[in-house]
């Protein structure tokens, strides 16, 4: 079977034309003339005249580019795999005269160089490579035959291989490399998924408990200046009231005044005695607002002059300190 296939891949040969000493040669074709047997030329495109009975037309050559079908060819890979190719091989004559006189059958003898050279170049490389390597074993293929039709006048332009088959348990075995292959990718990215996506929550948490504490500490140092600010408004009401007292004591019924505050304030804290605890205790004169104003106003006359007495010393000591720096 094989060998009826390659011979319907060999292309036919042209009918050699007779010779009617008026030849019209068409273009893309070369016409070997013989002469008593022994080669004489070649004919180019167009009109040609030869002698009639002593010319002969031996051969026709096609200078046109050929396809032709190499068999399916089995081969065995560098892993001990074999392989059925089927391939497509391209050629062209580039010299009639080595086509014609230096092989016998050009087209069936680069057929078979072809095949050869396939199972020799697919016997170097493993079988998971082949089809990752398919343009460098067609140009590799295309160089070893062409470094062999040089003497026969054929360029072989290119060498494509059509179909490619492997044995159904190796086809089954690398289908489930295949997806084995594709499981792991796709762990991989889930994997990566997860990662990222805790990578992203962790960083997340950590952006939210920074703004936080910043949060937190711009809260207190806002409270704490609030407070200070408060406590500074309540000290400076303070020493205004202090202040103003100061000079309402200064003027006349300064005092009379200050008693009548502390009555006042005595009568009002006086009436809140027992609101809190059911256990109080009363001095023996709790009824005596009047001895109660005299004792307070007796303690701040007795204060107010030990603080004049304090601040006089003060200011004595004061103006001697320059007097004694003047001395030394």
């Amino acid at each position: 079977a094989s060998i009826e296939h390659a011979q319907q891949s060999i292309r036919h040969k042209s009918r050699l034309p007779m010779n009617t000493v008026i030849l019209f040669v068409p273009q893309q074709e070369a016409w070997v003339i013989e002469r008593f047997g022994k080669y004489k030329a070649i004919l180019d495109p167009g009109l040609n005249f030869i002698l009639p009975v002593i010319d002969t037309i031996k051969y026709v050559q096609s200078l046109k580019e050929i396809a032709i079908d190499v068999p399916h060819q089995a081969a065995i890979t560098l892993d001990n795999v074999t392989l059925t190719l089927d391939a497509v091989l391209y050629l062209r004559v580039i010299d009639p005269y080595k086509a014609s006189y230096g092989v016998e059958d050009p087209e069936y003898a680069i057929t078979q160089l072809a095949q050869t050279t396939m199972r020799s170049e697919i016997g170097r490389i493993a079988l998971d490579t082949v089809f990752r390597e398919r343009e460098s074993l067609n140009t590799a293929i295309v160089h070893a035959i062409n470094h062999a039709s040089h003497a026969w006048g054929i360029n072989c332009m290119r060498y494509e291989i059509r179909d490619m088959k492997l044995p159904s348990k190796v086809q089954e075995a690398m289908q489930m490399q295949v997806e084995a292959e594709r499981k792991k990718r796709a762990a991989i990215l889930e994997s990566e998924g997860i990662r990222e996506a805790e990578i992203n929550v962790a960083e997340g948490k950590k952006k939210s408990r920074i703004l936080n504490s910043e949060a937190f500490k711009a809260e207190q140092v806002n409270q704490a200046e609030g407070e200070a600010q408060a406590l500074l408004a309540k000290a400076k009401a303070r020493a205004l009231t202090i202040e103003m007292i100061a000079e309402a004591l200064q003027k006349e019924n300064g005092m009379n005044a200050v008693s009548m505050n502390i009555a006042e304030q005595y009568v009002h804290a006086f009436g809140n005695l027992a609101k809190e605890s059911n256990t109080v205790v009363l001095p023996a004169n709790s009824g005596d607002i009047a001895s109660m104003v005299t004792q307070a106003l007796t303690m701040y006359k007795t204060l107010s002059k030990d603080n004049n007495r304090q601040m006089e010393i003060r200011e004595v000591r004061r103006k001697e300190e320059p007097e004694n720096e003047r001395t030394s």
